[in-house]
């Protein structure tokens, strides 16, 4: 019968293969779960959460998109996109428009009171992009986002 590690054992992120000689799928994970709570907290001082910044962000960016679209950009379920967007509409914060041709269609945007959020919001996002780059020289943050690119763009990646 085996011992199963008590809590007090497990390594803490950055150490063992948790750290530098961790498998990288493992490590990017971890940095992306970390990145996550940092975000989450950041936001929930302005009253919004993640799934809404990254719809209002990407409506911002490309107004009238549809649902299914605005799916597509934030990586989000439709579902999670369709209940988001009530919330964001209950709110104030993004409107509805049909579309010029197609009646199920449905155009977004962001309202006025939703730009203001999302700049309040981006504000508390740069800080935490800042934090992540500090100590880099501006060739190590390229290579980085470089690297970051090519591994979401690989082939299949979106499979």
């Amino acid at each position: 019968m085996s011992k199963r590690p008590s809590s007090a054992n497990l390594l803490s992120s950055g150490e063992g293969k948790r750290g530098e000689k961790g498998h990288l799928g493992y490590l990017l994970r971890q940095a992306v779960t970390a990145y996550r709570l940092r975000m989450e907290r950041a936001l929930a001082g302005v009253d919004i959460t993640l799934p809404q910044f990254r719809v209002l962000t990407k409506l911002a960016a490309y107004p009238g998109i549809s649902n299914a679209d605005l799916a597509r950009l934030t990586q989000l379920t439709p579902q999670t996109v369709s209940a988001t967007i009530a919330n964001l509409e209950r709110a104030g914060l993004v409107s509805r428009r049909p579309h010029e041709v197609h009646g199920r269609i449905q155009h977004l945007d962001i309202t006025e009171n939703g730009r203001t959020l999302l700049t309040t919001s981006r504000t508390r996002v740069r800080a935490i992009e800042r934090e992540l780059m500090e100590g880099l020289s501006p060739e190590e943050e390229q290579t980085i986002r470089r690297w970051l690119v090519r591994v979401a763009t690989t082939e299949d990646a979106e499979a």
